[in-house]
Order: C-alpha cells, then structure tokens, then sequence
C-alpha cells in the first residue's frame, strides 16, 4: 500500500464489477494494515455546517454549557471543561458534548449490568434549540453510513456482508462527540505534555471523524512512530475499533492514535462519531479465510478486550470519567468485571 492514509472514494462501490473490486481490495489492505483511512463520495455534504455548528456550541456563554454539566449526568452524557475526561490517567485539554442514543429514563439496579446505566435521554443546550435536530440528523445518517461501510469491510475480507448484522441490530450504542481544542492562551500554558486527547484504541466497531483544517490527529505506525493524518476537507477519517479486532483474530487493525493539542492562540474542532455493537452483544470471530489465517489479537498491558460490548464500553468509561464515577457510581468499577457465560 504506497499511502499511509489511502483515500476511498465510495462511490466505487456501486460502481461496475472491476472499480468495486478494486475498491474492496484497497479496503482490505487498509483496515489490515493500517486501520485509518479517509473516505471521499459518501454522499454526506454538510461536514462544514457541522462544524460551524460545533463552533457556536463552544461559543455560547460558560452559564449556558455548564448547565449540561457532565458531572451531574449518572449516564455520561452532557458537557465537559478542559481536563474532564482522562486518557491514561492524563487531563485531556479539550472542551467536549458526549451525545448517545436518545432513550427513556430508566432506574438502574444493583443487580444491572453495570452497562446499562448508559442508556437513558440526552442533555441539549435550551440557548442552542437548533443543536438537537440536527445533531440527530446527523447521527442517522452516520448510523446508515456506518452499517454499509462496515458489510463492505466484511465483504472485504471474503465473509458474509450482513455476518454482524445481529450485533448491531436494532439499537448499535452510537456515540458522538463536539470537540473542541483550544491551544494555551501561550507558550508553556499547559501542563506541558501537548496532549489534546492521549494516545489509545477505539472501543467498539467503527469510528467516522470529521476534523477542522488544524489537523492535529496523529496516528502510531509500526515502529511506534505518530505520524500526523492530513486534512482532507469534507472527508471522514475512518479507524476501526478493538471489537472489530476481536472478530477478525487480530486481522483488522485497532490502531492507536491521538491527538496534539494545537499552538497558541489556535482553537481545534472536531467531531468523531463511534458506531457500536448493542450494549448486550457479544461478538463472534467472522468465518473467512483472511480471519481464518489471523494470527489473533495481540493483548496489551493494562488493556484487557472483552467480547461483550458493555463490558468493553465500561472499562473506557471508568478510566475517562473517574469523577462522575466516584460521584453517581461508587461500585461500578467491581460492577463493571466480565461475567462468565
């Protein structure tokens, strides 16, 4: 593969049987070797007003955004100050609205899947009514990209397209995210480490980002170096996640990868959105002979992969937010173990 970062058009899928095969083999090359790529022709065309959008969220007054405070949200959801959110126990310098399924209140029990105390309805800014409807438009079209382009990954890899249809049917655990960088007010102004968001691997199945001309997403490559992503304007940067990973023995790659918090004075957007498995599935390894000749997933210290969703989306919860933890979930660490099955 001569790109580090191939860029794919989908468009090429429908196109006629040479261009979508071409396609597919350039796909298969670029989840097993790299796991990042940029997707062009996917038909989603207000990538910019998203963004824009994202901008006049951070914009509106302290009062506004604080009223969504996360630390009063036992599910997780709501807004975020710089350094809320940990990754390896590290301050990330960045703003954030975490945005998941839009779903009744629910009561959550001491005998519950520690799981299930992320579903319930999201918190939306009364000073911004225009957010939500379009936050939502947003997440359904994404969740429709998502579900094509991963069959296409299964077809890739000589499996049957709709093998995980069952793992994602009828309610993935989708997540979004606004994001906002915001480079120190000056030079030394941070705690010196450049983290914007630490270095880690995704959770789940698919990630589709959609990043502002500032860059600063860098990705590890083989020799543990990280090499910046470029900024294609109007692409999605697409990385695969550890369940992906699991299902494919290890063929398809989670990859690491973080970002850099921009320069001084320089304020960063962008807005990943994270198509899961339900929270109550658990994945299976794909048939085919690409997953068949995998050599398997390679554990890292430190960093256990659980086959069933909730237990893998918890073991991210519980080190990203060790205060509202403390705050709403005092036992959920013990609650959150994987049950044998």
């Amino acid at each position: 593969m001569t790109d580090t970062f191939p860029v794919l058009d989908l468009r090429d899928a429908a196109g006629p049987a040479e261009t979508r095969t071409g396609f597919l083999h350039r796909l298969r090359e670029a989840v097993h070797e790299i796991g990042f790529f940029q997707l062009v022709g996917h038909g989603v065309e207000d990538t910019e007003d998203m963004l824009e959008l994202s901008r006049r969220f951070f914009a509106l007054p302290e009062p506004d955004r604080l009223a969504l405070n996360i630390l009063d949200s036992p599910l997780f959801r709501g807004y975020s100050e710089l350094g809320r959110e940990h990754t390896r126990g590290v301050p990330d310098q960045r703003r954030q609205l975490d945005i998941g399924p839009e779903q009744p209140a629910r009561r959550f029990g001491p005998g519950d899947p520690a799981y299930q105390c992320l579903i319930g309805p999201n918190r939306w800014p009364s000073a911004m009514p225009e957010l939500r409807p379009a936050i939502e438009s947003w997440i359904a079209r994404l969740t429709e990209l998502s579900h094509r382009l991963l069959r296409l990954i299964l077809e890739s890899l000589e499996a049957p397209a709709g093998f995980l249809d069952d793992v994602v049917d009828p309610d993935p655990q989708i997540h979004l995210k606004l994001l906002h960088y915001p480079g120190p007010a000056r030079t030394g102004g941070d705690d010196g480490s450049g983290q914007g968001t630490g270095a880690h691997n995704d959770l789940g199945l698919l990630t589709l980002l959609v990043q502002d001309g500032h860059g600063g997403l860098q990705v590890a490559v083989e020799d543990g170096r990280f090499i910046d992503v470029p900024v294609i304007p109007g692409a999605f940067v697409v990385n695969l996640g550890e369940l992906l990973e699991v299902a494919t023995r290890g063929y398809v790659r989670a990859t690491q990868h973080r970002v850099v918090r921009p320069a001084p004075g320089v304020d960063r957007y962008s807005i990943p959105f994270f198509y899961n498995p339900r929270l109550d599935a658990t994945m299976q390894p794909l048939p085919g002979p690409y997953v068949e000749r995998a050599g398997g997933v390679i554990d890292v210290a430190g960093n256990p992969l659980f086959a069933l969703y909730g237990d893998n989306v918890m073991k991210g919860v519980i080190r990203s937010f060790p205060e509202n933890v403390a705050r709403h979930h005092p036992d959920l660490a013990a609650a959150a173990e994987p049950r044998s099955s």
